[in-house]
């Protein structure tokens, strides 16, 4: 499954356009490895997203083509959520 619909099903993202246009900015890597929109992701892999002051670093620990709002927190395990200060 492609990262921008992987993350707009899971809910991570809300809209494909935006997971599209964070991954083309450069700040979604999958395994370490930068991502563009169409890099594919499996089961096991791992997924950085960085956001303005914030990076989210999840598992993907299942593929699904549509979800409900309840079951999309089950396609991903957090494992690590960092702030960083804003300055000012």
């Amino acid at each position: 499954m492609r990262i921008d619909k992987y993350l707009k099903v899971s809910r991570i993202i809300k809209r494909r356009a935006v997971a599209k246009e964070v991954a083309d900015k450069g700040r979604i890597y999958v395994n370490d490895t930068l991502a563009k929109s169409s890099t594919k992701v499996d089961v096991g892999d791992e997924i950085t997203i960085r956001y303005g002051n914030k990076t989210l670093r999840v598992k993907v620990t299942a593929l699904l083509d549509t979800t409900k709002k309840a079951e999309a927190s089950s396609m991903y395990e957090v494992l690590e959520e960092t702030f960083q200060p804003q300055n000012r």
